[in-house]
């Protein structure tokens, strides 16, 4: 672990609510200060959510239509730009580049990951 991480205990990452979701909308975001794209989520009873997503490195919008990725949804709504975003998709950091997290197409969306 990097020592400049705090440890959290269960009871932190029980408030984290990291959901499964289905892209099913995604465009540009010329806004962004850094390459981004907006996506909207579906997450069954969930609901519906919009996110600003920094992955235009390794995906074209054509290849997110339809993905199963996973998201934190109990985040407050954050303004990017122009854009109001209502989730945090997640994705493994290297630089510039970002890789998806995602899931079985069998996954329900709105399934909790614990």
């Amino acid at each position: 672990m990097n020592e400049d991480t705090n440890e959290i205990n269960w009871k932190d990452f029980s408030k984290i609510e990291m959901r499964v979701g289905t892209i099913l909308k995604a465009k540009e975001f010329p806004e962004a200060k850094k390459p981004a794209y907006q996506l909207e989520i579906d997450f069954g009873e969930y609901g519906i959510k919009k996110s600003s997503a920094q992955i235009t490195e390794l995906y074209e919008l054509k290849d997110l239509i339809g993905r199963k990725i996973v998201a934190v949804v109990n985040f407050p709504p954050k303004q990017i730009a122009n854009f109001m975003s209502e989730c945090l998709v997640l994705g493994a950091v290297d630089d510039d580049e970002i890789c998806l997290l995602s899931v079985g197409e069998s996954a329900k969306n709105g399934l909790r990951i614990a």
